[in-house]
């Protein structure tokens, strides 16, 4: 029975976490427009690290353990505009010869298939 909770209670919080993060990705537009894309980055990385080191605090206030002094994350200085706008133009030029690419590999393997039983 304390088996069937906890699988219960770990199911939720993973889908909480995965909601929480699709959520997030819509409400800061991440899937749009690359400056949009370019800004939520930079204003995640003004925020994530003090706010990482305000619940660090917490959960030693709360448990009493002591963690270390986390490293400064690394400072990254990559143009992502570009490379986003090239991966999504990857993908999507993939996904729209998949279907005839699927016809011709379909095709090709019943001539072989085709072959070999004669």
């Amino acid at each position: 029975m304390v088996a069937r909770v906890w699988s219960l209670m770990r199911f939720l919080i993973k889908g909480s976490v995965a909601g929480g993060a699709v959520y997030l990705v819509y409400d800061q537009e991440l899937l749009g427009p690359s400056d949009k894309s370019q800004a939520a980055l930079q204003k995640a990385g003004e925020v994530v690290p003090p706010a990482m080191y305000q619940f660090s605090q917490y959960v030693c206030q709360q448990t009493g353990l002591q963690i270390p002094q986390l490293p400064a994350p690394p400072k990254i200085d990559f143009p992502i505009r570009d490379s986003w706008n090239a991966g999504i133009m990857t993908v999507m030029s993939a996904l729209s010869v998949a279907p005839s690419k699927a016809r011709e590999y379909s095709k090709e393997g019943w001539e072989y298939v085709k072959a070999r039983t004669k």
